[in-house]
């Protein structure tokens, strides 16, 4: 006999034992005893702002759903509710802190009047666009600031992607002037809404389920939702004459899935990592939906429903970006946490506009000659 080979041998297998249990060894596990007991499996639920299966916005649970169960061999099953379904969109938030709901999927800025430091990390208006905020996110600083905030409310935050560039919104009036914005009832989220009232209007913060109706009905006068992509799906070229841009409140908004700190940090390691890969491959996708959808959702509204997008006149861009500063600097103020997340913001914007200019931007005045 020889020795040597025969404990390679006995060491080889039993590294390879350790291995499979280490990595679940499929869909069960040896007991002490030597007999086969079944994995524990898991049914989550998870919340979203927006109606079941909607175009992009409402697919990306669902998508980040499909890929948790796939790639956890069934150990994790996610149901997706989509808005009023199981609670009210704006209720999201507190539903998922709870943990009534392990999972939910939103946009931060819906919660300012719960936490007003976190429409930081949606968007802020005349602020970074999408592909800027993902970076600082996660290679800025901003996913440390943002897990911070989140904590006292028992909540991970994670990235869902973004929707890129957004219109300026649906009107019922023609806008030239700041003067316009006067007693103008308009759907508008986030830190925009602050900017509006400035102006004489009056935000109103509403789900996208309601936006149709009310506009129809007079409760609105004028909304903003996502781009034409979105915008073709809810029909609001059917009940608004003008159509504005660019979306000077939200440059590139990102959407988030929420955590529940408690379920999420009692998973074993291996799901942990499933639902955060699984996240950051339906932003990815997301983001490209988007980008792809709107430019033929655009033509398709010119071509076949008459739309003609017209664009805010300069002068009045130049106020709202004045107005919007002043706005960005008071929330920076309303607490220390609050001033750590816009001097991290500022520096990130400050080199991205430097590098921008001799990249992206100059390479699209280039690409016009």
């Amino acid at each position: 006999m020889n020795i040597n080979k025969t404990f390679l041998k006995a060491g080889t297998t039993l590294l390879v034992m350790v291995l499979l249990q280490a990595c679940g060894g499929g869909s069960e596990q040896t007991t002490a005893t030597g007999t086969a007991a079944p994995q524990q499996t898991y049914e989550w639920k998870l919340v979203t702002t927006w109606p079941k299966n909607f175009p992009a916005l409402g697919r990306a649970p669902e998508v980040f759903a499909d890929k948790v169960e796939a790639m956890s061999g069934g150990r994790m099953k996610i149901r997706v509710y989509g808005d009023g379904e199981l609670v009210p969109a704006l209720e999201v938030f507190d539903t998922v802190s709870a943990g009534t709901a392990e999972i939910g999927h939103g946009a931060a800025y819906y919660w300012k009047g719960k936490v007003p430091e976190a429409q930081f990390f949606t968007v802020l208006p005349f602020g970074m666009n999408g592909y800027e905020m993902q970076s600082w996110i996660q290679f800025g600083g901003g996913m440390a600031l943002w897990e911070e905030l989140y904590e006292p409310f028992n909540l991970i935050p994670m990235s869902s992607g973004s929707t890129g560039v957004q219109m300026g919104g649906w009107f019922n009036k023609e806008i030239n002037s700041k003067e316009d914005f006067r007693g103008l009832k308009m759907r508008i989220p986030g830190l925009a809404q602050d900017i509006l009232s400035r102006l004489g209007g009056v935000p109103v913060n509403m789900p996208g389920s309601e936006l149709f109706t009310a506009l129809q009905t007079g409760v609105l006068d004028a909304t903003e939702w996502v781009g034409p992509y979105n915008d073709l799906a809810f029909g609001l070229y059917e009940i608004a004459d003008y159509y504005y841009y660019p979306g000077w409140h939200e440059p590139g908004a990102i959407i988030e899935f929420l955590f529940n700190k408690d379920e999420f940090e009692a998973l074993p390691a291996d799901l942990q990592e499933i639902l955060r890969t699984a996240a950051d491959s339906a932003a990815q996708e997301m983001t490209y939906e988007f980008l792809a959808r709107n430019a033929m959702s655009l033509t398709e509204l010119a071509e076949n429903h008459g739309v003609t997008p017209r664009q805010f006149p300069e002068d009045l861009l130049k106020e709202l970006h004045d107005i919007a500063q002043e706005e960005i600097d008071n929330l920076a103020n309303l607490s220390p946490m609050g001033a750590r997340i816009h001097a991290s913001y500022r520096e990130f914007e400050a080199s991205m506009a430097e590098y921008q200019d001799v990249s992206e931007e100059a390479y699209t005045r280039a690409r016009k000659l």
